[in-house]
């Protein structure tokens, strides 16, 4: 598994990918944090990351578009699949690659909090759990476009595919407020992800909230590794 980490890590910079992330990422943050913090007197930085969370649609599928689908394209997903090293270390070690990257944009963020601690007041206890719930639904927006990166050879189309998907799962709390069928409507508000975020820019560490994201990323990379080990025995 480290040496498929490391492989993945490298490529992301080796490339423009990771940059563009990257510094997609840090441009629209920036203009938050300029306008919601530093031009309107603000320390709440939790809001900050509360408005910010729309942005998962514009640079996660950038993170994970190639992840799987280069794979196919170049063909060289043969080689990973017939080599000694598991299906699940494969997937694990790309999901950590990309994790990590999402993890070094995050810690140069940091500059806003020094920026809010030098000019106000600010609870560094509140700001921990402000990233920790931003750090984990990025994660598991992450598992997602892994999973829709192993559905097709496109690196297009699995960017395509993974901006739909995350954009039903922002809409879910709206999507919950139109639903007349109250079960349906309660099952959709408990699946709701970014609902449970909310209490992490509240400054709640929610322990069901944090088992459920775990949870979450983790069924996301249980249909990915089942999704190419049936590719393996359908091709081969």
């Amino acid at each position: 598994m480290l040496a498929i980490y490391r492989r993945e890590l490298q490529s992301y910079f080796f490339s423009p990918l990771g940059y563009v992330f990257m510094g997609s990422f840090l441009f629209v943050s920036g203009i938050f944090f300029a306008f919601g913090n530093i031009m309107s007197v603000s320390s709440s930085f939790g809001t900050m990351l509360s408005n910010v969370s729309f942005i998962f649609m514009l640079v996660v599928p950038i993170l994970t578009m190639r992840l799987m689908s280069d794979e196919r394209r170049t063909k060289t997903d043969q080689l990973l699949l017939t080599s000694p090293v598991s299906l699940w270390s494969i997937v694990v070690g790309k999901f950590f690659a990309a994790c990590t990257v999402f993890l070094l944009t995050l810690v140069l963020t940091g500059v806003y909090v020094i920026i809010l601690s030098a000019y106000g007041s600010i609870s560094f206890g509140e700001v921990f759990v402000n990233y920790l719930g931003f750090f984990m639904t990025g994660c598991c927006m992450i598992a997602v476009g892994l999973f829709i990166s192993t559905q097709t050879e496109s690196q297009v189309t699995a960017a395509i595919a993974t901006f739909g998907a995350i954009l039903l799962i922002y809409l879910m709390d709206s999507i919950v407020s139109v639903i007349s069928i109250n079960f349906i409507g309660v099952v959709l508000e408990w699946l709701s992800l970014f609902s449970r975020f909310s209490d992490f820019t509240n400054g709640i560490l929610n322990i069901s909230s944090t088992i459920y994201m775990i949870t979450f990323s983790a069924v996301f990379l249980f249909l990915t590794v089942a999704s190419v080990e049936k590719r393996r025995w359908s091709e081969g």
